[in-house]
């Protein structure tokens, strides 16, 4: 049986749910509960993870990673524009939607081999009994000197690539039930200032989707009461 996209996520709610964290995410405290019914289980300054009640995970084997939602931070490039003179170093829509879909490719290939090579949980795109559904979002992205290719542009020296914010759920593929939500808002920082380009850029973003990756295999491991690596 083919995998269905859960609907809730997909669909108008969609649009509720992620504005839900980016308020859960802002200055005050995230509620105990969500519409959906999830519970509130931590909550951090940069972390918070809502589960359903009584849900449970040993069942799972295999996974399947829908394609990501990359968004900007809201007047991220109008600003970033702003902040340079002329036609030259501007980002267009272009470079943008560019941006976006190499950010999804990267998470997807670095929950992959995370989840698959490391943890031993096949990446599929069918809905079975132990097929757990991840469908996440990359929330407020910002690019500190992002790589344009463009002729004569300066190289620019930074300390950290950017942040982003990662929204992830997880999915029942048979029920289509809801069973987590996890909020995470993640920079890059480094002690030294160092060049950017795209490479510098995609090493930054696979560190911190590395990390979210590691996160998830490592409690699904500790979950089936396996020995993670």
């Amino acid at each position: 049986m083919r995998l269905r996209k859960p609907a809730l996520a997909i669909g108008m709610c969609a649009a509720l749910a992620i504005g839900a964290a980016a308020g859960a995410l802002a200055t005050e405290a995230p509620p105990q509960t969500t519409p959906e019914g999830l519970v509130l289980q931590k909550s951090t300054k940069s972390r918070i993870v809502y589960l359903k009640s009584g849900a449970t995970f040993t069942q799972y084997n295999r996974v399947a990673i829908l394609d990501p939602l990359v968004e900007f931070e809201k007047d991220w490039q109008k600003d970033y524009n702003n902040s340079h003179r002329g036609f030259e170093g501007r980002v267009s829509d272009k470079d943008i939607e560019r941006m976006k879909a190499g950010l999804a490719a990267e998470f997807k290939k670095v929950f992959t081999k995370e989840l698959q090579d490391k943890g031993g949980y096949q990446v599929v795109d069918t809905a079975a009994p132990d097929v757990l559904v991840l469908r996440p979002a990359l929330l407020n992205v910002e690019v500190n000197a992002p790589d344009l290719m463009t002729a004569g542009v300066n190289a620019t020296v930074v300390r950290s690539a950017g942040q982003m914010t990662l929204f992830l759920e997880l999915w029942d593929s048979e029920t289509n039930t809801l069973l987590a939500r996890i909020m995470d808002a993640e920079a890059d920082m480094d002690s030294f200032a160092k060049q950017a380009n795209r490479v510098t850029n995609v090493q930054a973003a696979d560190r911190i989707l590395g990390d979210w990756a590691s996160d998830l295999r490592v409690r699904l491991d500790e979950i089936k009461g396996k020995t993670s690596k």
